[in-house]
């Protein structure tokens, strides 16, 4: 379900994700490989997934469903390794392997670059103007290693309570 949960996510709102897993679980009860593989494309929109997250969602079910993702293998994995391993996945990219990685592993030490959130959290607070690439972001959390998931917590709480994505706020 957390996997399903983070495909959702990608590119949309925290809201507009949440409505899709809310109807995916009211619609299957219980959101595991089986029952993902018998929904119909009517009734997957129905539940608001697009045909894009559709495939996504329906390509890791079957990589579980065949054994060539196994998920319980990824807790004794290096971080490396794990991200290697999902990012095989179609629809399953950077940002997304490492979220799994710091709410379902629990690895302490992960910045995901690619987070709008954290990563203009990070801007706000150390002034850094227009598009960073990933290595100069890493560079400002290095500091913060083996905890940046904590540090990448504390950003998104302060990107909520900043209202750094709202439209108040893009000016600064």
């Amino acid at each position: 379900e957390t996997l399903v949960h983070f495909i959702l996510e990608q590119q949309v709102s925290l809201a507009s994700a949440l409505a899709a897993l809310t109807r995916l679980r009211e619609k299957l009860t219980l959101i595991s490989v089986e029952n993902i593989l018998t929904l119909t494309d009517e009734e997957m929109r129905a539940c608001y997934v697009s045909r894009q997250k559709m495939g996504y969602i329906r390509g890791m079910a079957k990589a579980i469903a065949d054994g060539s993702l196994d998920l319980a293998s990824l807790e004794t994995m290096q971080d490396e390794d794990v991200k290697a391993k999902l990012v095989q996945l179609k629809g399953v990219g950077n940002w997304t392997a490492e979220v799994y990685m710091m709410f379902v592993l629990q690895r302490a030490d992960i910045f995901p670059v690619g987070d709008i959130a954290a990563v203009n959290a990070l801007k706000h607070l150390k002034h850094i103007e227009g598009k960073p690439a990933a290595e100069e972001l890493l560079k400002y959390t290095e500091k913060w290693k083996p905890h940046r998931t904590i540090a990448t917590m504390m950003l998104w709480h302060y990107y909520l309570e900043n209202k750094l994505g709202s439209k108040k706020r893009k000016a600064m």
